[in-house]
């Protein structure tokens, strides 16, 4: 679309804007399915048959509203970025829209499902579309400009003032994103033969959260935020950790959603361990999911499990060490063919290594695996008599099962996001840097790069094999078919997704790739297309992924840290340097 910039007239930006606007909320109003469709109605009574109530808004209608009347808002009022957020908000309208029209075709039987059928009609979603595009092209006519910078009016206060103002930003901004977890899980419920239509809600609930946050982006208000954060890293570092606490208080506290929240929090701590290997060091590791699994059967054995090998039954925090010891020693040995091959050739070993723990897991080599079977009856995580896996009272409210093993996994995620900071800015995180970027180089310079490489791996499946542990424990059995080669792509993926390097990144790959299948098992046989088709856009139009480091945003956007584009600050350089040299040249010329 920013290609259309110019091409459409700048004078038919406001109408086009006003109609998209206009259409939105005509279509929030309108009904969607002529007839009932083969799982029942569809939801929000958008049906014909039950739209009773056209002003009685919920849902994905509520959304369309709320987009239509924040475009008209934003068409006659001065606003920062105006262009970017209303085409933000009409690729939001036109994804809600277009995930319910395609998926009531499909399941009603054709255009007439959508259109007209016997008599009746219901085009809310044609008009949903076609308001759609007629904002973006709205705001493509109003022009693109670059994001603004509002950092300057907040960061001129000093003092107190200026200080206190940054924190009230920052815990109104922390509290929001808490808020749109807790709607993004419960978003379509869980789904199943109770609620066939869960995984549309929810698609079109990510079409409602994508056009705001792309407005708030256009406007520069994620721009302010990542500066205050950054500014104020103490603050924001206890607020996200006071956020992440609240959220069992919210309509995602139960059972479900906890248990299935520290699983997410496990694959985060192992993506934060795998970006290490791949993001820092720049070494391709496919069989990474193996050193998860070692943690886990290792912890299996260690913790009087039923099935266990061991008639051993440790305390939880020494088990979960020595698995992390372990699983730390068996990756400074898959490291070690680093010092010979590097590039595809490393790829190789170390898919072949992930391969050989599966196929030796489900066999029960050794008999430390139970095979097939796997090893069931894990005794849960006690603190002072009180099992992890039964519900608690808090303050007089009583918290689901589960909680306490998504606390537990905060403070570990946080833990390691400590860790991987210190270990990015150190001496041996420079070290890594270097080599990713050129490893001849690097050696030139005089950094030992088999040591690094191979430390690399150590840190990396030291992570991966705590973070096993946690996972073991909080199933309660530790199995082969969890540790399959799909979850090492999957695992790839979040990192290449979220940003290599980065900490939030890593976590926020790792959230979506994992929360994303649980919501849409409806299409589960597609998981990895849609795999494949996401990171296909993201190496198109984001290549440094969703959270990159400054030095990923330089090499592979050309922006700088800030979000502006390199050449035009260089531009910008020049012409500042151009009118500094001429000034002197003009004041001679005044006095003669």
């Amino acid at each position: 679309m920013s290609k259309l910039t110019g091409a459409i007239p700048p004078a038919l930006a406001r109408p086009l804007s006003v109609v998209g606007a206009l259409l939105l909320l005509v279509a929030a109003m309108l009904p969607w399915a002529t007839f009932l469709l083969n799982d029942g109605p569809y939801p929000e009574k958008s049906t014909l048959q039950f739209f009773d109530a056209p002003f009685e808004l919920t849902g994905f209608r509520w959304h369309l509203l709320l987009f239509g009347i924040a475009a008209l808002v934003v068409t006659f009022i001065p606003v920062p970025g105006k262009g970017r957020v209303l085409r933000a908000l009409g690729w939001g309208g036109l994804a809600i829209s277009a995930v319910s029209a395609v998926f009531i075709l499909s399941e009603g039987g054709g255009f007439g499902a959508i259109t007209a059928a016997d008599g009746n009609v219901a085009f809310g979603s044609i008009v949903g579309v076609i308001a759609g595009v007629a904002l973006i092209l709205g705001g493509t006519a109003t022009g693109i400009t670059d994001i603004p910078d509002l950092t300057g009016r907040l960061f001129g206060m000093t003092g107190w003032g200026g200080r206190l103002t940054a924190w009230a930003l920052l815990a109104v901004a922390f509290a929001g994103v808490l808020y749109m977890v807790s709607l993004t899980l419960t978003a379509g419920g869980i789904g199943g033969a109770a609620f066939p239509y869960a995984g549309p809600v929810f698609l079109a609930f990510l079409g409602f959260a994508g056009g705001l946050l792309g407005a708030l982006h256009g406007m520069g208000v994620t721009r302010v935020i990542s500066q205050l954060s950054e500014r104020h890293r103490a603050f924001s570092i206890v607020v996200l950790l006071v956020c992440a606490f609240a959220l069992p208080f919210t309509e995602a506290g139960n059972s479900y959603w906890m248990r299935v929240a520290a699983t997410i929090g496990v694959y985060a701590v192992t993506a934060i361990g795998l970006n290490i290997v791949v993001g820092l060091a720049g070494l391709l590791d496919l069989g990474y999911v193996a050193f998860l699994g070692i943690g886990a059967f290792v912890a299996a054995n260690l913790s009087g499990a039923t099935a266990a090998e061991f008639d051993i039954h440790l305390p939880f925090p020494v088990a979960a060490l020595i698995a992390a010891v372990v699983a730390g020693i068996f990756g400074a040995i898959v490291g070690s063919p680093t010092l010979r091959v590097r590039g595809d050739y490393l790829a190789i070993v170390t898919l072949a290594f992930g391969e050989i723990f599966y196929r030796s897991a489900l066999n029960d080599v050794g008999g430390l695996t139970n095979g097939s079977n796997s090893i069931p009856g894990i005794p849960p995580v006690e603190l002072f008599g009180q099992p992890f896996n039964e519900s608690v009272d808090l303050f007089g409210a009583e918290l689901p099962t589960g909680v306490l093993y998504y606390f537990l996994i905060v403070l570990v995620v946080g833990l390691i996001m400590a860790v991987f900071a210190n270990l990015k800015n150190s001496r041996i995180g420079r070290a890594w840097i270097a080599i990713r970027e050129d490893e001849d180089a690097a050696r030139a310079m005089g950094i030992r790069t088999g040591k690094a490489k191979i430390l690399a791996f150590l840190v990396g499946a030291t992570v991966a094999g705590l973070a096993g542990a946690i996972f073991a424990h909080n199933l309660g059995t530790a199995s082969a078919e969890s540790f399959r080669f799909l979850e090492s792509v999957t695992l790839l993926a979040a990192v290449i997704l979220g940003g290599m390097g980065t900490i939030p990144g890593a976590v926020l790959g790792a959230s979506l790739l994992f929360v994303l299948p649980e919501k849409l098992r409806e299409f589960d046989d597609y998981r990895l297309l849609v795999f494949g088709l996401a990171l296909v856009f993201i190496m198109r139009f984001r290549p440094q992924g969703l959270v990159p480091d400054r030095h990923r945003r330089a090499e592979l956007a050309g922006e700088t840290a800030e979000g502006k584009s390199i050449e035009s600050e260089g531009e910008q350089l020049v012409l500042e340097q151009e009118q500094t040299t001429q000034l002197p040249a003009v004041g001679k010329g005044d006095r003669a």
